[in-house]
């Protein structure tokens, strides 16, 4: 499936209809790999990183893809990715490297073991002011092992500002309202043009503008956090949603794929919380997400009420958790937050 840009939609999106054409039709083809991997998954096909957190076949045969879609079409553009080929060129993984090969030839038929390095290497760029972008090729890759939430993340960033985002999420229903029916989803969002939404397949060929929840009472607001205690504090959030007066159970997923359901209404209040001093969050976890979720009328900080700064390399080096809700919520769930993380 080769994605087209509406012609109505041309104008919005004429600064970067380019990019976008190219970072969908590659996040689409990354996601074909992963659901492929998923399916024929084994325990073998998995390593560790020095972090202990689960890279797959699926994790770098993602990243070749799409930097290579980039490198191709947009020779200039450095990319900050996550995963770095050092890990598959040790003798003791050269059987996953030749699982990460037959991956991406089973998507992209022809690319040699030379070109897979090389393009999973072009993620080794530093960030900055200029232009760049960067990529998770599997955001929430715990959820993806599990069969449940994740996210390929792929965001453009020009002079601090994400101007592009896509986030495509195999797993997640395309409505909400019916857990079982059809799933994969596809998010984009172009700075100024508003977020969109179309099924991963292709089907509904023009898709659908998204917009936040337009809720007005925060007791009835939803709260989406991380599965995995890791990447968030549940008690602390318990305690945040108490001091707001919440009545809702929390919605628990992995991955962006929280940023894609705040931005299409399916909740109103996303934390992400620090769990130890000196944690920095990296780049790729929340820039395609950032640009969605604020392009569909939300609004995304750190704790501190700070906008995200994206200028100073791989990591939020200047900001602590994020924040991410309703513009009418934001300033008493910001001042809970502050409240609770000063105890």
């Amino acid at each position: 499936m080769t994605i087209k840009i509406r012609a109505r939609l041309t104008n919005i999106f004429m600064q970067f209809t380019k990019e976008l054409e190219i970072g969908l039709n590659a996040v689409v083809d990354a996601c074909r790999l992963c659901v492929q991997v998923r399916n024929t998954l084994i325990t073998s096909d998995t390593l560790d990183k020095k972090d202990h957190s689960p890279v797959t076949v699926a994790d770098f045969g993602a990243q070749a893809l799409i930097l290579h879609a980039l490198s191709v079409a947009l020779p200039n553009d450095a990319c900050v990715a996550e995963e770095d080929g050092d890990n598959l060129r040790t003798p003791e993984n050269a059987g996953l490297f030749n699982q990460v090969r037959k991956a991406v030839n089973a998507v992209k038929p022809g690319m040699t073991e030379t070109e897979v390095l090389a393009c999973i290497d072009r993620g080794q760029g530093n960030g900055g002011h200029g232009r760049f972008w960067t990529l998770d090729p599997i955001d929430g890759t715990k959820g993806f092992l599990r069969n449940e939430q994740y996210a390929v993340a792929l965001a453009l960033i020009v002079g601090g500002e994400v101007v592009l985002g896509i986030l495509g999420c195999p797993n997640l229903p395309v409505d909400s309202h019916k857990p079982e029916g059809e799933k994969g989803c596809l998010f984009y969002a172009v700075k100024g043009g508003g977020a969109f939404m179309r099924t991963l397949n292709g089907a509904d060929h023009q898709g659908r503008k998204i917009h936040v929840k337009n809720e007005v009472d925060i007791v009835r607001a939803r709260f989406c956090e991380s599965v995995e205690k890791a990447h968030t504090s549940h008690d602390a959030s318990a305690e945040i949603a108490k001091r707001l007066g919440v009545l809702v159970e929390p919605y628990r997923i992995d991955s962006q794929c929280k940023y894609s359901a705040l931005a299409r209404g399916d909740a109103e209040v996303y934390l992400r919380l620090p769990t130890k001093p000196g944690y920095v969050e990296r780049i790729w976890d929340h820039a395609a997400g950032c640009c969605i979720v604020t392009e569909a009328g939300g609004v995304v900080s750190d704790v501190s009420g700070k906008e995200l700064d994206f200028t100073l390399g791989r990591g939020l080096e200047s900001n602590r958790g994020v924040v991410v809700t309703l513009p009418a919520f934001a300033e008493k769930v910001l001042t809970a937050v502050q409240a609770v993380l000063a105890k």
